[in-house]
């Protein structure tokens, strides 16, 4: 299965107008985007127009991973990219897959190493549902069902697509 560059706008789109109602409902309108690298930072920045260019920052994960001592260094390690205080602030979090949640709790272990934000609302464009933690996205914008041997992929960053791929 693909997932053109259109789909993944018209999906960008609906998850902006989603967050926009998630963050009134919540009262939360100063508020910073962290894209997660590679993925998420892409999204991030797509988002980021969408929503009146609140500032983006970055985070590269590789450091933070539970099973960095198995993966070792991952050869293309990007800086993280952090130009706002965390401390006190409304952030979204943004990924391109969430599975496991391992990626999301690396994310988050590395943003309290900046300081401790008001709130994180994790906004992810696919949802595989393979959770070893317990993390759900707060806005989502395809849940898939994915075999043991099936993963989503995101290309990018222009145009942006996605591809469902079999792992032996």
């Amino acid at each position: 299965m693909k997932y053109d560059s259109k789909w993944i706008h018209q999906r960008l789109d609906d998850m902006a107008d989603d967050l926009r109602t998630l963050l009134g409902e919540r009262e939360r309108n100063n508020i910073k985007l962290v894209g997660i690298h590679s993925g998420g930072v892409w999204l991030a920045a797509e988002l980021c127009s969408r929503l009146g260019d609140p500032e983006l920052g970055t985070l590269d994960i590789s450091f933070y991973r539970d099973d960095f001592t198995k993966r070792g260094i991952n050869p293309k390690v990007k800086p993280t990219d952090m130009d706002f205080e965390v401390e006190g602030q409304h952030l979204i979090l943004i990924d391109d897959v969430l599975m496991s949640g391992r990626t999301v709790r690396a994310a988050m272990n590395e943003l309290f190493d900046f300081g401790r934000p008001a709130s994180i609302t994790l906004v992810v464009l696919f949802d595989v549902g393979q959770r070893e933690l317990p993390v759900s996205p707060d806005i989502c914008g395809e849940t898939l069902a994915l075999g043991p041997l099936e993963r989503v992929e995101l290309h990018g960053p222009a145009p942006l697509t996605a591809e469902i791929l079999r792992v032996d």
